[in-house]
């Protein structure tokens, strides 16, 4: 059972009602080509009954590292990502989420919402940071420090 599900039977009693939620869980496997997030998520919505089901709206934080693609070093950064999003009883495949009895489960919104802003090749500036001086492509001979990216291409017999 995911963490990450809520019991709204509150609302669905009573039309045009509200709660604020606040949850703090990990979410197994969140990880995009490059950036992964192995920190908790913290989710902050507010939960509101609609007609059609209930929508949440809200941001989701996380924190991703990875390895920057110019520079080889480690990096990281926060996201928070902004939500709104229906749960109903019949969901629309890729628009809506289920609504399943009287609770949902947030942890496929966290991971479209999270998987969607993880960037595709990291870099220091993507990050935050400023400093960040790539690592050298040598064509000065035998001498030169090898991109470790590269290495394994030097054992190569052609």
């Amino acid at each position: 059972m995911s963490t990450l599900r809520i019991d709204v039977a509150d609302l669905l009693t009573h039309p045009g009602a509200r709660r604020p939620v606040h949850l703090e869980a990990p979410v197994e496997g969140l990880a995009g080509s490059a950036a992964r997030v192995h920190e908790p998520v913290r989710v902050d919505l507010l939960l509101e009954r609609v007609p059609d089901g209930v929508v949440a709206r809200g941001t989701v934080h996380a924190r991703w590292e990875a390895e920057c693609s110019a520079c080889l070093r480690e990096v990281q950064h926060d996201l928070d990502v902004g939500v709104g999003e229906l749960f109903e009883d019949s969901p629309v495949d890729g628009e809506t989420y289920p609504l399943a009895g009287h609770e949902i489960d947030l942890e496929q919104l966290v991971r479209d919402a999270v998987l969607l802003e993880l960037p595709l090749a990291p870099t220091c500036a993507t990050a935050g940071l400023a400093d960040c001086r790539p690592v050298p492509l040598s064509d000065a001979g035998d001498d030169a420090p090898v991109d470790p990216r590269w290495a394994a291409l030097s054992q190569l017999e052609l």
